[in-house]
């Protein structure tokens, strides 16, 4: 399938993402890493992982997703956003694509079998940049039992949403910001592309977590945090899981502080204030239990990415039954 439309003369459109870039013969987008060449749009990444790892499910992080199983972790060169404080920046605003060892679709199959991982994850830095690569896996993931999971910053195209449904199986989104201006400015984006996106998903059914990365003196006042929850609470719903992790310098921001965990428990109490059922901080070493909203019991024990000890029975809360929303193991 193709993700790429003429527009005038020698300019291709690509619709991978909401740039929607018009790009010149030999040029490539935004990203860098997809490419107008002799009228088509060439994925110079596809093959070409930049990170290829095996993780714990809840580093993505996704808490009601398999909770406890690894994932077999990848992601390539290249971004569609330009964050100052990317924690991936080595990578994702790298457009210098390493060739010397291909992985097939099939190969990276292959490993997620070998290694016993029930899911695939594209992530890192912005999967949609090398959709064609990640749709191609999964398809071939899909004849295995194996899912897909996305990490993303939710700037899809239509086009690419359109296609992820009943292909993609989760997804977990940063929603980086409520401001508009600083989506623009600071993240060459659009908040509302993004927001718009996040309930696409919804509808669509697929899986969502959403993470805030709090960044001191940028998102992190009440009123931001506020609108974030609303957001949450009325267009997703309150059983959609609100990861709140904290900043550390990095990248062009390394004269701000990093997170307080006084200002993570402070975003922890807005989620909550408003009726969240699943609010979690993370990038601490701080106990990220996923708790029963109707009787208060622990049912997931967790440690700072360590072994994550389940207590769930078919996704219903052993003390009172109360059904506890996710995909978990049957």
């Amino acid at each position: 399938m193709n993700f790429y439309k003429p527009y005038k003369e020698t300019k291709m459109v690509c619709t991978l993402c909401q740039h929607y870039c018009k790009i010149k013969e030999g040029n490539t987008g935004i990203c860098g890493v997809n490419k107008n060449v002799g009228g088509a749009i060439e994925c110079l990444v596809y093959g070409y992982p930049s990170a290829l790892n095996i993780d714990r499910i809840e580093k993505k992080p996704l808490y009601h997703f398999l909770p406890g199983s690894k994932i077999l972790s990848l992601g390539t060169v290249g971004c569609d956003f330009k964050c100052s404080f990317c924690q991936n920046w080595d990578i994702s605003q790298e457009q210098k694509v390493d060739k010397s060892h291909y992985y097939s679709p099939k190969d990276i199959v292959k490993l997620a079998v070998d290694n016993e991982c029930p899911s695939i994850a594209y992530t890192y830095n912005e999967p949609t940049i090398f959709y064609p690569y990640a749709r191609d896996i999964a398809l071939e993931a899909k004849k295995e039992g194996i899912k897909s999971v996305y990490v993303s910053n939710g700037f899809e195209s239509n086009e690419v949403i359109e296609d992820m449904e009943n292909i993609i199986d989760a997804i977990n989104i940063d929603l980086k910001s409520f401001d508009p201006h600083y989506y623009k400015k600071n993240l060459r984006g659009n908040l509302d592309k993004v927001l718009e996106n996040i309930k696409s998903f919804k509808r669509k059914k697929i899986w969502i977590e959403i993470t805030t990365l709090i960044v001191p003196t940028q998102n992190d006042s009440d009123e931001e945090l506020d609108k974030i929850v609303s957001f949450i609470k009325n267009e997703l719903g309150v059983d959609v899981p609100w990861h709140i992790t904290a900043f550390h310098p990095d990248y062009k921001d390394l004269a701000l502080p990093p997170t307080s965990v006084e200002s993570l428990k402070r975003a922890y109490d807005i989620g909550k204030s408003y009726g969240l059922n699943y609010v979690y901080m993370g990038n601490i070493t701080h106990e990220t239990p996923t708790i029963c909203p109707s009787c208060g019991t622990v049912l997931i024990q967790r440690d700072y990415f360590k072994e994550t000890i389940s207590f769930l029975d078919h996704s219903k809360c052993f003390n009172c039954g109360t059904e506890i929303q996710g995909v978990f193991h049957e």
